[in-house]
């Protein structure tokens, strides 16, 4: 009897570090990324680097999760998620400290070992959530969404005040979040605790019967596209959109503040939308609201006034915001069981972050070519649609089979 009470009053405290570690995590899953882009110019002046190599600083990254994603699934059974990550997150560490060496190289070397890292805890934060909080996948994923997007606008706005105003130069302000990468590797550690060593094997012995090959279901496909999309949509924005406001004569500084404004913009609805998501059998009314907003703020770009811009990029942000957490979501309720939706995961990242890694160049080719941004913003517009049209078929009450 004691014993019993004993693990009844320890459950409390194992689930809030399993919950702190997950959102430890979280924070690390943009901030390496999201900050580098205002330091870019410092970086090329520094290291000498072509606007070509600089612009892969940002695309390396991303091609890391359009080719380990599909492979994290194995990793997990094999080794069990909680180790998985935490070998993960050693890597991550380490990608961040190589990368704040001095020279081309290094940088390199070390953003695609981050890159590879991240890629990991992309695709099975969301499975390990699906696992462990059945039944409040919706407000586990709007906690994980909401720290990884806030970490994320936090390290683009602290960026160049490190480098210039506290001394760190780039290299500091890109490697201080080695400290954040490694307070997670202590949180994580206390999820090995009691842990079979054969959790992975275990796990996939017992949902092999039900295994199907996700690459073969319409349904996954379905919600790949949408990732994919949504992925495109908001690294075409970050990308170019302070260039499309300038172009329509806002200032160069304020440009900066308006992409921030629609970060901002996203947050809340990282929270709220998967808590909506997962009390619907069907979440067809978020995907429609998902396309209007993305639609309507592209239509203010192109044909409303200079003087609402504040209101384009507010539906804009809150367009994505809908976009990223519904994808997040899609990946737990189009699923069974936590191994399906690692593979379902991996599956639509590899994807999504492949056409993420695309989009940006693509835009700006349109550009180069027409000299003027209204044939791209069509081109987003046409995504915005095509976003709607996927959308209804991940967003339907079904799980991905063979058929």
């Amino acid at each position: 009897m004691p014993e019993e009470q004993m693990k009844k009053t320890a459950m409390p405290s194992s689930i809030g570090l399993l919950i702190l570690g997950i959102i430890v995590i979280a924070a690390n899953l943009r901030a390496p990324l999201t900050s580098v882009g205002p330091l870019v110019s410092l970086i090329k002046d520094e290291v000498h680097i072509s606007n070509t190599l600089a612009g892969m600083i940002t695309t390396l990254p991303l091609l890391a999760f359009a080719l380990l994603s599909p492979l994290v699934p194995k990793l997990g059974r094999r080794y069990g998620f909680e180790r998985t990550i935490l070998i993960a997150l050693i890597f991550l560490t380490v990608g961040i400290v190589i990368r704040s060496f001095y020279g081309a190289a290094s940088l390199y070397i070390g953003t695609a070992v981050l890159g590879f890292a991240i890629a990991v805890c992309n695709v099975l934060l969301p499975s390990l959530i699906k696992r462990d909080f059945p039944k409040r996948i919706g407000s586990m994923t709007g906690v994980y969404a909401i720290s990884m997007n806030l970490c994320g606008a936090i390290a683009s706005g602290v960026s160049v005040p490190l480098a210039a105003n506290a001394g760190l130069k780039w290299q500091g302000a890109l490697g201080i979040w080695g400290i954040l990468s490694f307070v997670s590797i202590l949180c994580w550690f206390t999820q090995l605790r009691g842990r079979q060593p054969k959790q992975g094997a275990t796990t996939s012995r017992q949902t092999v019967s039900h295994h199907v090959n996700v690459w073969r279901s319409s349904v996954a496909w379905q919600v790949t596209l949408f990732m994919g999309i949504q992925s495109m949509v908001f690294y075409i924005l970050i990308a170019w959109l302070p260039e499309i406001l300038i172009q329509l004569g806002i200032d160069a500084s304020q440009s900066g503040w308006y992409l921030s404004i629609m970060q901002l913009a996203v947050l809340p609805f990282t929270f709220i939308v998967p808590v909506i998501a997962g009390r619907m059998s069907s979440q067809l009314g978020l995907v429609m609201v998902t396309s209007l907003l993305l639609v309507a703020g592209t239509l203010g770009l192109l044909y409303g006034s200079s003087a609402a811009i504040l209101l384009w990029m507010i539906l804009l942000g809150i367009g994505v915001g809908f976009a990223f957490s519904l994808s997040m979501m899609f990946f737990s309720l189009r699923t069974k069981h936590a191994h399906q939706a690692a593979e379902l995961s991996g599956m639509a990242q590899s994807v999504g972050y492949l056409l993420a890694a695309t989009g940006p160049a693509l835009i700006g080719y349109l550009h180069d070519a027409t000299n003027s941004w209204t044939p791209p913003l069509f081109v987003l517009l046409g995504a915005s649609v095509l976003l709607f049209i996927v959308g209804m078929g991940a967003a339907r009450n079904r799980f991905v089979s063979a058929g």
